[in-house]
């Protein structure tokens, strides 16, 4: 069942579904598509979830009662034929596959090297949520032979471009930061710009495919192992 729950001064969360599924993406990001038609500038950001939607508002412009009463026809047939989805872009990712965690992992697995690599990059992963620093887009679902715990210990700085594992997740780290995934690889991509618009290269319901690639080619385009 869906439900509406204000959220700070000037936001609300929609819950949509209890738990996520293969489809939920693309019909969350259909939906923010239809409110950003419906309510213009007023909604000044929508941050999309697993399973939710938030929904920040211009309060000078717009009253909680006011956005509740516009998404009630939104909702109603929410995900109908109205609702349509759109196609999320295909983004194919070059990377190196030279993690500091690699060889652990494929320990931990029961797996060669190879394999390890090749059950990663062997299918796309979807958007699911974008969160945990700015342009961090979670990536599922992954292969349920590579699904680890977190670091014990988190590192104190994981480099920009990092591919990282971690449950039955997949991420790029955006910028350098702390962080406690399991690296098994470097990625050529800028996941985030500030300057460009709009800055975070992803939304959910898009598709991540990882190539791999080897040291040569990776140095060749501008990569750093």
């Amino acid at each position: 069942m869906i439900a509406l729950k204000p959220f700070g001064v000037a936001a609300l969360l929609i819950e949509l579904a209890e738990h996520p599924d293969a489809l939920l993406p693309q019909r969350i990001a259909g939906l923010g598509a239809r409110i950003r038609q419906a309510f213009g500038t007023a909604v000044t950001d929508l941050v999309a979830g697993w399973t939710s939607l938030l929904v920040h508002y211009d309060p000078l412009r717009l009253t909680l009662a006011e956005l509740q009463a516009g998404l009630a026809p939104l909702l109603a047939d929410w995900p109908g034929a109205s609702g349509a989805q759109r196609e999320g872009r295909l983004h194919e990712v070059p990377t190196l596959y030279q993690g500091p965690d690699l060889a652990e992992v494929a320990q931990r697995c029961g797996l060669r090297e190879a394999d390890v690599i090749a059950r990663h990059s062997g299918r796309d992963y979807q958007v699911g949520a974008i969160g945990f620093m700015p342009g961090f887009a979670f990536l599922g679902e992954l292969d349920e032979r590579l699904a680890l715990p977190r670091r014990s210990t988190p590192r104190t700085r994981v480099p920009a471009g990092s591919l990282a594992i971690a449950e039955r997740q997949t991420a790029v780290y955006p910028q350098a930061s702390p962080g406690g995934w399991n690296l098994i690889g470097r990625c050529l991509w800028q996941v985030f710009d500030a300057q460009a618009e709009p800055p975070c290269l992803l939304a959910p319901g898009d598709r991540v495919r990882f190539v791999p690639v080897d040291e040569a080619v990776f140095r060749a385009q501008g990569g750093q192992p």
